[in-house]
């Protein structure tokens, strides 16, 4: 058996362990969750239905500790529920399954044998071998089956040439920071022979296209280069299927998502801020003619945040899913505008959607809970949406699971605001047990029910007896336009109040002790931690992710600074720039009045909050005498990918938080093979 053939074995053998727990674990006392118990729970994603509706594909991984990564494969279930298979096992894991129109062939992206990178392979749906159809020069992304079944679209980046491959060699690689991206473009490839063709070209990007339902036109986001701090420049554009007759539909300076023609090619529907004049607000749905012109809002003043949104099968209405603060549901309204009517309702998020007009059926992933996202689908006019896979049922029979709350109060300045709480594990009425707040990243998003991530590790700390706020503050999406655009002119006036009057009313519940309190985030919740421990030394400990510290640094730093100019209202290199607001706004301004121990955490090669935010955090900290560390995962961008990070973050939280909040010892956990290194001893055991 080769190696490949071994993991693809120990892949579907695990799962198919995971998937029988359910019928022996209710005769079984429910136990505490681990953080390898939530490291092993597999991933679902990217569900597609059949062409006739008969069965749905999607993406299921789980951890491989001996790769360093979760590994995904393609599986198979019947509409519904049973015959659940495994379809791909290569060691890389393969990802985009997609049917052709006529169900007999499923392309899919991997990278396999020499390939340096991603390819589009065919397999048969009825089962075989796997082959490679492109070999194309760069990666391939995006792919989508013609309507006729004969060819494929992709997106590719442009390759290095010849000059570059020569000077790489040599290591004569210096390189124009900001200007040595390649631009991307759209390909189709013929499925009979694996001819390509390549259908745009110039000095732009296409980050993402739609096909037309008859296949003839195609609706794509154009921007000035593939940088992604530039995607707000993009506009949307429409051409011929083949490239040609390109028109420019769009003409702003905010980001547009998921273009799309309607049924009779005449007029494109897009997502963007409620109000397009503005950078960020909730999103909302837009149309506009195919030839150009005027983009018309469809639901004006909605209270909402629009994430996504299709045309109806007859083009008469638009399906949208909306994110309504703790939960996101599936919405339908008028094409010509009007009230939208809610369709699905529940304490969940709902995530990878698809709506197939042929069908006129929805497939998604509902988050719950007590199950992390199993594949749903819904038939248009149905009164509810129909389960099919029951991957995660062995959660709640197996382990002890914390109950979540939508619970509400009211910031400083008396506006409502909202969030969810987790009760510790055997949750006593009466009793006060230690608090973790944890605010979320963005921050233009929102916390909503669910079951949870290794990163958040919810379950593991409800078993060690924590309560878990998690505050949806003022910048959250979901809650309307005023609420999401309060950080412009600031960042810092409201938010962090709103954290803090959750806090209380925690407390007030009875449930928080208040001399056991700490604070962790990442990204934008690790803004939030670095200024939390500035403001108040309420909290025992924390845990600052990719926080930033100083926002004049930190502009130029990042990767995307667009929507912080309107933070600030202008950039801190313009004439007259406004750098006391900027400095004001820092945390690291008011680093003096930290009391709080605190770890930070940052990948270092983060694009996005680079590694010097941290540092100067971690510094000043060190400097002033309170306890910190600043431990930084070689290799990793904005958000940790490798299993080991992630599970050396999860565990030095906890050790942190035992050690400063509980006073309770803490047992690392190791990866589940005997080869693991202990981990790295630091000046904390002397402390």
């Amino acid at each position: 058996m080769t190696r490949l053939q071994f993991r693809a074995t120990r892949s579907l053998a695990a799962v198919a362990i995971l998937l029988s727990t359910a019928s022996i674990a209710g005769a079984q006392a429910k136990r505490p969750m681990t953080l390898i118990d939530l490291f092993a729970v597999p991933h679902v994603a990217d569900p597609q239905l059949a062409p006739d509706g008969r069965q749905v594909l999607f993406t299921m991984d789980a951890p491989d500790w001996t790769a360093n990564r979760r590994v995904g494969h393609v599986w198979r279930i019947n509409a519904d529920g049973s015959g659940l298979a495994q379809l791909t096992s290569g060691e890389r894991g393969e990802t985009s399954p997609r049917r052709s129109p006529d169900g007999t062939q499923i392309a899919f992206l991997t990278r396999r044998g020499d390939s340096e990178s991603t390819q589009i392979y065919l397999l048969n749906a009825a089962g075989g071998d796997a082959r490679p159809l492109s070999n194309h020069a760069t990666a391939v992304s995006n792919i989508v089956w013609a309507p006729d079944g004969e060819s494929i679209y992709f997106l590719a980046s442009e390759p290095k040439t010849d000059e570059e491959k020569s000077r790489d060699k040599l290591k004569d690689d210096v390189f124009a920071y900001d200007e040595n991206y390649k631009q991307e473009h759209l390909w189709k490839i013929s499925v009979k022979d694996g001819v390509e063709r390549r259908l745009t070209r110039g000095d732009f990007s296409v980050r993402s296209y739609k096909l037309s339902r008859d296949g003839h036109k195609i609706a794509f986001h154009r921007a000035p280069t593939s940088l992604l701090g530039d995607d707000y420049l993009a506009e949307i554009w429409v051409s011929d299927a083949d490239g040609t007759n390109p028109v420019q539909v769009t003409h702003n300076s905010v980001a547009e998502s998921g273009a799309e023609l309607s049924p009779d090619n005449s007029q494109v529907l897009f997502v963007a801020s409620s109000h397009i004049e503005v950078q960020r607000d909730d999103g909302n749905v837009f149309v506009v003619p195919a030839s150009g012109g005027t983009p018309r809002v469809l639901i004006p003043d909605f209270p909402y945040d629009v994430d996504a949104a299709t045309w109806s099968k007859d083009g008469r209405s638009i399906f949208m899913v909306v994110n309504m603060g703790v939960h996101s549901e599936l919405f339908q309204v008028d094409a010509a505008g009007g009230k939208p009517r809610q369709i699905t309702n529940g304490d969940h998020a709902l995530n990878g959607w698809n709506f197939v007009p042929a069908l006129d059926r929805h497939v998604f992933l509902l988050d719950e809970p007590t199950r992390l996202g199993e594949v749903w689908t819904l038939a248009a006019g149905a009164a509810a949406p129909t389960r099919v896979t029951n991957i995660y049922e062995y959660l709640d029979r197996e382990f002890k699971l914390p109950k979540q709350e939508k619970i509400q109060w009211k910031g400083a300045d008396g506006v409502t605001i909202e969030g969810l709480l987790y009760y510790p594990i055997d949750y006593e009425a009466g009793k006060r047990y230690p608090l973790c707040v944890q605010t979320h990243g963005g921050p233009y998003s929102s916390d909503k029910f669910g079951f949870g991530s290794p990163s958040s590790y919810v379950p593991v700390l409800a078993a060690k007896g924590y309560a878990v706020l998690k505050p949806n503050y003022r910048g959250s999406t979901g809650y309307g336009s005023a609420f999401v655009r309060d950080l412009e002119g600031h960042y810092f006036k409201n938010a962090h109040l709103d954290v803090m009057a959750g806090v209380d009313h925690v407390i007030a519940l009875g449930i928080a002790d208040p001399d056991r309190m700490v604070k962790m985030g990442w990204s934008a919740g690790g803004h939030m931690t670095d200024k939390i421990i500035t403001f108040t030394d309420r909290f025992k400990a924390a845990a600052s992710g990719a926080g930033a510290a100083n926002w004049i640094s930190m502009v130029a730093q990042s990767d995307i600074h667009a929507h912080r100019f309107a933070w600030f209202g202008a950039t801190p290199w313009s004439k007259d720039a406004p750098i006391d607001l900027y400095w004001d706004q820092s945390p690291l301004k008011y680093v003096a009045n930290v009391k709080t121990p605190t770890i930070f955490m940052v990948g270092q090669n983060d694009p996005r909050v680079p590694m010097p935010q941290s540092i100067e955090m971690y510094r000043a900290l060190k400097s002033n005498g309170v306890p910190t560390h600043l431990y930084v995962a070689p290799r990793e961008p904005h958000g940790w990918g490798e299993l080991r990070h992630q599970l050396f973050k999860a565990n030095v939280e906890l050790d942190w938080f035992e050690k400063y909040a509980t006073k309770r010892p803490y047992t690392w956990e190791k990866p589940p093979d005997a080869s693991s290194p202990a981990r790295p001893k630091t000046s904390t055991d002397m402390q």
